[in-house]
């Protein structure tokens, strides 16, 4: 059996936890099954991932929270940097007790489980990256402006939607700022060799089709960069192509990535139990 947590515990937490300037929205199913820590997509929130956790039962240790300025309750920040972001795991894990975790990251959280998960393997069971993380150049000038003019096109709408948590609490240049970041993160240069350097059990589940602010089959384009990293590197592996957009998965395709998770888990010498 691997020890998971020091200080399990028995009973749903919902708290905030403080880190640098802010205060992060976080909930913890607690119990002593292995501890599951789930990454949301750039501007979504906890929510996201109810059907995949219902899909997996309370034989789990469930940890969700909302990253800064996103959701009803995570407090803004002077810093939504891609850094910051992934401190913010090493602090959720910390508030919680829990000394090793399974990463479930989808889009933006899939980047930011593939970093944590290369800086710390003896801390991390395994990942999986759910329609994120793939290394290719997308990002060049035309489309750095074209992000700019989208967001700001959102914009108007933003202060309507802040107070039902559906957008983030930062404005459209801050919005903008932090997808361009992710477009330097996932050129091949830069994202290929964090994955290279995984050395615990990885699946990706696979989205088919377009995103959020795509154009005809640039997301899949974007989805090829994977190839090359499975080729190479043995510990990361294709567990599913399902046919829901990038949006949908989550909701259509809990099964699948359930499934992912609970391979990685046996692979990284977790005890699932019931599971």
């Amino acid at each position: 059996m691997t020890k998971h947590s020091p200080s399990s515990t028995s009973s749903n937490w919902t708290g905030m936890v403080p880190v640098d300037d802010t205060a992060l929205a976080v909930t913890d199913t607690g119990g002593p099954g292995v501890p599951v820590i789930y990454l949301n997509g750039q501007f979504a929130t906890q929510g996201y991932w109810r059907r995949v956790i219902a899909e997996l039962g309370p034989a789990w240790r469930h940890i969700t929270y909302d990253e800064r300025a996103r959701g009803r309750k995570s407090q803004r920040s002077a810093d939504y940097s891609f850094e910051a972001a992934v401190r913010d795991v090493d602090a959720v894990l910390a508030a919680r007790g829990v000394d090793r975790a399974l990463v479930v990251g989808w889009s933006y959280g899939a980047f930011v489980g593939a970093h944590w998960t290369a800086r710390n393997p003896e801390r991390t069971v395994g990942a999986v990256m759910v329609d994120g993380a793939f290394p290719y150049d997308w990002l060049d000038e035309a489309m750095e402006q074209r992000i700019r003019k989208q967001f700001r096109q959102w914009g108007r709408f933003l202060p309507l939607l802040r107070p039902t948590g559906l957008t983030p609490r930062m404005n459209a240049d801050q919005m903008a700022d932090c997808n361009i970041e992710l477009g330097r993160l996932s050129r091949e240069s830069e994202l290929a060799p964090v994955l290279d350097a995984i050395t615990v059990p990885v699946r990706y589940v696979v989205a088919s089709g377009t995103s959020l602010g795509s154009r005809g089959d640039e997301q899949e384009r974007i989805r090829t960069g994977l190839d090359a990293v499975t080729a190479r590197n043995p510990h990361i592996k294709v567990s599913a192509k399902v046919a829901s957009n990038h949006g949908a998965l989550l909701k259509k395709d809990a099964p699948a990535i359930a499934t992912a998770v609970r391979e990685v888990a046996t692979l990284g010498g977790a005890d699932v139990g019931g599971a």
